[in-house]
């Protein structure tokens, strides 16, 4: 198994660079930008259909009211993506160029929101668009404007190709005009590009992606689809890699096309019978987070007998109950731990294998809604797919079957702990050095050793207010950090105000703060961010395995981590 886990781990430098692509990313981020869209029309869905499960049903003209928030929120996703992922990826363009000739994110998200509609929008004979492909159908056609768009700024912003103005108009004047030739160029060929496709297939671009990629949707959704894109959440996220941030580009534009379509599906009286969804990875496949480790805790705390055991046991249950699972992942640790790599990846697989067999053979009604992912697992499997009765049971046995595949290696887990702490040593000493060692914490490692020796605040180097951004890839880690740096400021009175977000989200907020601190499915981000931060002055620092979870159950030691980074 230690040899497996050391072939896997030769992988990691390319991977990572993988994650780091700009496109993943701004497809990742795109999507993040435009969740707020996605969760407000889900509440309308809710409050329109779940009553129907209770034999009541709205009048029509109600129902039509409430559906209108959803058919214009929802129904244009695909157009406000197009904007959002242009403007990440424009973003990441900016970082590699010189900060006195920059491209201007407006002009390329409206550039890739009109070149959208071009490609996915046809005419109605009674005026403005047809909206089949602007919702979830034509995200993939949203991609593919934003990515060319954002290109031919950048060829024309490294080339000068725009019409200079005299030094005497206003800057906001030039840039108008700075920007015509890039925009008329993307619009140009995104039309051009249409206008072949059309003439040569009949339909729009949209509608052609959605019919050429067909074949290979059906056969994502089988057994074998299911297990390699769910297993390599987990394969990933056990070496040190944040799999999503190469999993979910690559299929985001399925999963919520899916959720759209099961939701049509149930609309007329049919199966919504698409397992691939939104919901599918991250109540199923990530129940309680990575490695659908729900159940872990509750084990940690209720079955071993090592009192190291329990304690992380009791640490982890709240925040993996709403899917943050790093306390219980780096806290055991999990990832890394030759004992814990067969049940940490085979479970998820083995969860999404029994969802598939209740929505297929059993009739059971996928995801139709897109909820919040920190709503608890057994919640969200039960909400997202219509309260239906085998909902409650497919949510039952899950936890039974995470349990079984996970209780045999937690007790040997644990029995290796009972030894080492009956022989005197310092418990997973071993995997500490691994995980340090994938991790890189000899740093922070060395800070927080020292912690307790340090004065409080009326000693501390840190007199002026000082606000600090702890950065995760949800927004749900980070609040660990940002809440224990909180709580200390108000315990020591040191000037700190902590905030948590997601990486991807924050650029606008970024001049807020004095230091940026990322989480450790982030690290791997580092360089890019430190191109962000440098321009604006502001202090940067990563935090790698267990020393994160160290800096969220120690306020001072994170309080002392903060100080640290101003030091010269």
């Amino acid at each position: 198994m230690n040899a497996l886990i050391a072939q896997i781990e030769k992988g990691k430098p390319f991977f990572e660079k993988v994650s780091r692509n700009i496109y993943l990313r701004a497809i990742r981020d795109g999507f993040i930008s435009a969740m707020p869209v996605i969760l407000f029309s889900s509440i309308f869905l809710l409050i329109a259909y779940v009553p129907n499960i209770f034999g009541f049903i709205w009048p029509k003209t109600i129902e039509n009211g409430l559906m209108t928030p959803y058919n214009y929120t929802m129904g244009i996703i695909g157009f406000l993506v197009a904007g959002t992922t242009a403007k990440s990826l424009t973003d990441s363009m900016n970082r590699r160029l010189e900060s006195t000739n920059q491209i201007n994110f407006i002009s390329t998200m409206l550039a890739s929101m009109a070149g959208f509609l071009i490609m996915a929008a046809d005419p109605a004979k009674e005026g403005g668009f047809l909206s089949a492909f602007m919702g979830t159908k034509g995200l993939l056609t949203a991609f593919i404007a934003a990515f060319i768009t954002v290109n031919v700024y950048k060829f024309c912003v490294k080339h000068n190709v725009t019409i200079r103005m005299p030094e005497e108009v206003p800057p906001n004047i030039s840039q108008v005009f700075k920007d015509i030739f890039p925009f008329a160029f993307s619009i140009i060929i995104l039309y051009a590009i249409q206008l072949v496709v059309h003439a040569t297939i009949g339909v729009n671009v949209a509608e052609s992606i959605g019919t050429l990629l067909a074949p290979l949707f059906s056969a994502a959704d089988g057994y074998i689809g299911i297990t390699i894109i769910f297993g390599a959440y987990a394969l990933f996220w056990f070496v040190g890699i944040h799999g999503p941030s190469i999993v979910e580009p690559a299929i985001a534009a399925i999963t919520y096309a899916n959720v759209e379509t099961n939701y049509q599906l149930l609309q007329a009286g049919q199966h919504a019978d698409k397992v691939i969804t939104s919901g599918t990875q991250m109540f199923i496949a990530t129940m309680g987070g990575t490695g659908a480790t729900l159940v872990v805790p509750f084990m940690f705390m209720w079955l071993t007998k090592s009192k190291r055991n329990k304690a992380i046991g009791r640490a982890s249950v709240v925040p993996t109950f709403f899917g943050v699972n790093e306390p219980i992942l780096f806290g055991a640790p999990i990832v890394l731990n030759p004992v814990f790599f067969i049940p940490f990846v085979l479970t998820p697989i083995v969860n999404v294998w029994c969802f598939k067999f209740f929505v297929d053979t059993l009739g059971m009604n996928s995801f139709s809604v897109n909820l919040p992912w920190t709503t608890p697992g057994p919640l969200g499997i039960v909400m997202g797919t219509g309260f239906g009765i085998l909902s409650f049971a497919l949510a039952a046995l899950l936890i039974v079957v995470d349990v079984a595949i996970y209780y045999p290696f937690v007790k040997v887990y644990d029995e290796q702990i009972l030894a080492e702490e009956a022989a005197g040593g310092d418990a997973a000493d071993s995997l500490k050095e691994k995980v340090a060692a994938n991790f890189d914490t000899k740093k922070a490692d060395a800070i927080l050793e020292n912690s307790d020796a340090k004065a409080d605040a009326e000693s501390s180097s840190i007199q002026e207010e000082t606000n600090v951004l702890v950065l995760c890839a949800g927004g749900g880690t980070s609040g660990l950090l940002a809440n224990a740096l909180n709580k200390a400021a108000a315990e020591y009175g040191a000037p700190v105000k902590a905030a948590a977000g997601s990486y991807g989200a924050h650029r606008e907020i970024l001049p807020q703060y004095q230091l940026v601190i990322l989480a450790p499915q982030v690290a791997s981000n580092y360089d890019d961010m430190k191109a962000e931060t440098d321009k604006l002055g502001i202090k940067l620092a990563k935090t790698e395995g267990a020393q994160y979870i160290k800096l969220t159950r120690d306020g001072q030691g994170a309080l002392a981590f903060v100080e640290e980074q101003f030091k010269d």
